[in-house]
Order: structure tokens, then sequence, then C-alpha cells
């Protein structure tokens, strides 16, 4: 995938509100699609297993999430390495004279 590539689905990525939030959940620890689903819940979004599932095959194609099978369940972590290439390029391209 070339840069372009890269930064245009993550703008994708972070242009969607639910998307940003599964992000922030999965920033510091590993959560399965439930997990998501509760965590989600408490902070007032109530979505399906369906939804929630989508978005983070979104996310795992955008590169934006690591996932690890455990038996039956799949569990999910925020790429963090790949959001700090993908925000070093938007610096690169669109702030290169900050330091």
């Amino acid at each position: 995938m070339d840069d372009m590539t890269r930064l245009l689905n993550f703008a994708r990525i972070l242009s969607d509100e639910t998307r940003q939030q599964i992000m922030q959940i999965l920033c510091c620890e590993e959560h399965s699609v439930s997990g998501l689903i509760d965590e989600l819940a408490a902070r007032g979004k109530q979505l399906t297993q369906p939804t929630v599932s989508h978005h983070l095959a979104e996310l795992r194609d955008a590169g934006m999430v690591k996932s690890r099978r455990e038996g039956r369940h799949t569990f999910y972590s925020l790429n963090q390495d790949e959001i700090m290439i993908c925000c070093g390029q938007i610096r690169a391209n669109f702030a290169p004279d900050i330091d």
C-alpha cells in the first residue's frame, strides 16, 4: 500500500465516530467483540454484534487493529505502530516545517 492510500484509509477510518470510539477503547487493552459492545454501551452507544464486527473488519483491513485468537474468541487491540506511522506521514505531508 502506498503512502497516500494509507493516509486516505486512515482519514476514512477516523471520519466515523463509532470507529473512533472503538479505537479509544482498544488503545490500551484488548477486548473481544462482546467486551467492546459492553464498553460502547457504558459510553451510551448501543450497537449490535454484527455492527461492531463490521467496524472491526474495517479497522483490521486498514491495519488499525490487531487480532489474536484464543479458543473460540478473538481479541482485538489497537495497532499503535500503524497509528504512529500514519500520524507521522500526515505531519510530513502537511506540516513539514514543524519540529
